[in-house]
């Protein structure tokens, strides 16, 4: 048997390593953090989202330019490959109303666990509390653990060490340096399904911090997202921010800011809006007309005040034409890109141009790097974790490809 060191035991890791033992490899997962799993565990507490049910063409939209890089390795373990997967280690999955895919246990527990049960089976060793500090002259891998130094011979390598989000579950992005010093290229690591920073007045920020924006229709440039959002202390965040995370950031990374638009009631056209607020206003409060008339939210109106405020003009003097006008295109101002240990996910990573087909590095035979080290992102709706376990698979069938050639 040959023994192949898998370094990074989350899912595109694990899938990897499941796909090295089928294939007759001895695996070794070595990891960082006490336990397997941990950012795994983080994304399934709100309920664990697989992947999405659309058909291909369009799911593989969401991956942008990097689509084409991953199409093989997605094809390969398709959505639907996912979940029989699943299936197969007892967690059935159902299809929500958004197209969303979720284990019917709703929780990513009961999956790791009966994923870990699968791998002792099938012989794959564990060695947590190992973080990997790169290779020795000799072409060891290196590793710091508990109990001092280990130097380790494996014939092939996967590494799988995630992004740079959330570090304290392991994904610290430090791995970006060990490979740019052997010549790898490396985009640099940004935040992805991040919130962004806006200067709310003390007024908004104090009274609608964790207020929800529902149904509601974003728009930077040409990009148009309906869905949520979420009024935090220091901006916005939410579904529909981080469906447009890549064209905001990119935006306030080249110009320091970035328009936001928002609009409150995106199926009410400017004409039926007009007619609504045309009506007497009687003895009722600005906040209360609107409210009523166009059934608008407390917070929904609290951005038109914000947006009042910005342009100098109180919100009383605007013609029920120019309030119709600023429901659907309220501009919100975006300072700046919250931090990468915050973000979901990242952006950038190993190029493409640096791996071959069989996702081996170029410049390291025998090294093969999957998941979220590489240079793709895509919005949150199960294309993550789904581009993760196909990179994994892809990966570990590239090893064991390599191995048989050698």
């Amino acid at each position: 048997m040959t023994d192949v060191a898998v370094i990074g035991a989350g899912p595109a890791g694990l899938m990897a390593a499941e796909m090295l033992a089928r294939g007759g490899a001895r695996v070794t997962v070595y990891d960082a953090m006490p336990s397997a799993g941990r950012k795994f565990l983080m994304a399934g507490r709100g309920g664990l989202n697989l992947t999405h049910s659309e058909p291909l063409p369009q799911f593989m939209a969401r991956y942008r330019e990097a689509a084409p890089k991953l199409q093989a390795a997605i094809e390969a373990f398709s959505p639907d490959a996912l979940r029989a997967w699943s299936d197969a280690l007892g967690e059935p999955t159902f299809v929500g109303t958004s197209g969303r895919v979720f284990p019917k246990a709703f929780k990513a527990s009961p999956l790791l666990r009966a994923w870990l049960r699968r791998l002792d089976a099938s012989g794959v060793r564990f060695a947590f509390r190992h973080r990997w500090t790169g290779w020795d002259g000799e072409g060891l891998l290196l590793f710091r653990a508990r109990d001092g130094a280990a130097a380790v011979t494996a014939s092939a390598t996967v590494l799988a060490l995630g992004g740079a989000s959330w570090p304290r579950l392991g994904s610290d992005g430090s791995w970006a340096d060990i490979l740019a010093a052997k010549g790898v290229a490396i985009s640099k690591l940004r935040p992805a399904n991040s919130g962004f920073t806006v200067a709310w007045s003390d007024v908004f920020r104090d009274r609608f911090e964790g207020q929800p924006l529902k149904g509601v229709a974003l728009t930077i440039g040409a990009h148009t997202v309906r869905g949520e959002a979420m009024i935090t202390r220091i901006g916005i965040e939410g579904g529909a921010i981080y469906a447009l995370s890549a064209e905001l950031r990119e935006e306030v990374l080249s110009l320091g800011q970035a328009t936001l638009s928002i609009a409150l009631r995106p199926d009410l056209g400017a004409a039926a809006l007009t007619t609504r607020l045309s009506g007497t206003r009687g003895k009722q409060s600005l906040a209360n007309f609107l409210r009523k008339a166009a059934q608008l939210s407390p917070v929904g109106i609290g951005l038109m005040q914000e947006a009042a405020i910005v342009s100098g003009r109180p919100l009383a003097s605007f013609s029920p034409a120019e309030l119709a006008h600023l429901i659907n295109a309220i501009p919100v101002q975006l300072t700046g890109v919250a931090p990468i240990d915050r973000a979901i996910s990242t952006a950038g990573g190993i190029t493409f141009d640096e791996i071959d087909d069989h996702f081996m590095l170029r410049k390291l035979p025998g090294v093969f790097a999957a998941g979220e080290m590489l240079d793709w992102e895509a919005p949150t709706g199960g294309y993550l974790l789904q581009a993760s376990f196909a990179t994994g698979a892809a990966a570990g069938r590239g090893v064991l490809s390599w191995l048989k050639k050698s």
